[in-house]
């Protein structure tokens, strides 16, 4: 839920006597379809080890002797023992003498999605090898379906009892049950993994575009200027030589440079404290290293947002500093956070030159990757500049769900 605190008015407590001629404006947009947050699916754990500690309370619950799980494989063809409750350790792992116990003919059965409550004397094939005295006398087998079918199952659970299979009957609802509960977490692991995956190649990709925009490019001009340099050099042109080499001087400084800025912002990690306390470390530090007098104003009582969308709100306003600082002349600029019809909306502005402030200057493409960054979590940049009447810079984004905090822990 939004909190917003008693709202005062930004340009009243401007330093200097500076008055902003205007405060900032938010339209929300006209369809909720423009922006979609990415909902992370829960991070629950090591999936083997959760679904053993399933197992062993199936077992508790139902009065079961023993219980075994297979999931299918990812090609859909083979059943494969992931964890088991209740048989000693050598003959738990022994996928042969599952099979046996299992009674194979019954799986195909329960992978269409039908139960099979049996006897399993009629199942048991005669193997040589005991069951440490052990004789299962029912058997019950059950399909683990995804929460959101159709779908294709996602494996096999066997409860094996040593009581009659009235017995095992008894115990079916409270079993399905917890096999629900089961499958959940197994799709939601799942579903977890691959939104990592994602996550991860995302990360590489923007990466990959910092490097390009901020570095690859001022390289490749810095390469055809060393052909160039060649060139007059070869034909004794002094006038161009000079030129030539400055401009090779030049660009070997910016790509310096940008590697330095690239360096310290994948190393730089957001304040343990939250999106609040890492924009108060932002705002301190542009105060240290500029003369523009920055304003910031915090109409939230409570900032606390999913860590993703903390991080890239970071990075997003640590950017839009970054090019006041280097390209705006601006005297005064402002950072407001605030809420507006269910959007976290975050303003950046000053009052400098204006159009040129987001160019793209030295090889920086700095808006390009601030407008990645929004989009990574549902979010939208919004750039207003004029000649002489300074920029603004808008990053809005809808309330996360309610939930979010039980999805993302």
């Amino acid at each position: 839920m939004l909190m917003r605190k008693k709202k005062s008015s930004a340009s009243s407590n401007a330093k200097g006597g500076f008055l902003w001629l205007r405060e900032p404006e938010f339209t929300p947009p006209e369809s909720s379809n423009e922006t979609q947050v990415l909902q992370h699916a829960p991070r629950i754990g090591e999936l083997k080890t959760l679904l053993q500690l399933f197992l062993e309370n199936i077992v508790k619950l139902s009065g079961a002797a023993s219980a075994v799980l297979r999931l299918l494989s990812p090609d859909g063809r083979t059943l494969q023992i992931i964890s088991s409750s209740g048989f000693p350790v050598e003959l738990s792992e022994d996928s042969a003498v599952f099979r046996e116990l299992n009674c194979e003919n019954i799986h195909n059965a329960a992978l269409s999605g039908d139960i099979q409550i049996i006897d399993i004397n009629p199942c048991e094939s005669g193997t040589d090898r005991p069951d440490e005295g052990r004789h299962f006398q029912s058997l019950i087998v059950l399909p683990l379906k995804p929460p959101h079918p159709p779908g294709t199952p996602l494996g096999i659970l066997s409860i094996f009892f040593d009581a009659t299979r009235e017995s095992a009957i008894q115990n079916r609802n409270r079993i399905e049950t917890l096999a629900e509960m089961m499958s959940a977490a197994i799709e939601h692991t799942y579903v977890n993994r691959e939104a990592r995956r994602i996550e991860l190649i995302n990360e590489r990709q923007a990466i990959a575009n910092d490097i390009h925009d901020s570095l690859s490019q001022t390289l490749t001009y810095a390469r055809m200027r060393v052909s160039m340099l060649i060139e007059a050099d070869r034909n004794n042109n002094k006038l161009m030589t000079k030129k030539y080499a400055g401009d090779l001087d030049e660009a070997l400084e910016i790509s310096q440079k940008n590697a330095r800025e690239l360096v310290t912002n994948f190393r730089s990690e957001i304040n343990r404290g939250g999106l609040s306390a890492a924009l108060n470390d932002l705002v301190n530090e542009f105060r240290k290293r500029n003369n523009i007098a920055l304003e910031y104003h915090n109409n939230l009582a409570d900032l606390e947002l999913p860590l993703e969308h903390e991080i890239q709100t970071y990075h997003i306003v640590h950017e839009a500093l970054n090019n006041i600082s280097r390209h705006s002349g601006a005297t005064h600029a402002r950072l407001i956070v605030d809420a507006h019809a269910g959007y976290y909306v975050f303003t950046i502005e000053d009052n400098g030159s204006g159009a040129c402030t987001f160019a793209p200057v030295e090889g920086h493409y700095g808006v390009l990757i601030m407008r990645e960054r929004a989009n990574q979590i549902g979010g939208t940049i919004k750039v207003e500049s004029a000649t002489g009447q300074g920029t603004q810079v808008q990053l809005y984004f809808p309330e996360p769900s309610p939930n979010w905090r039980a999805t993302n822990e």
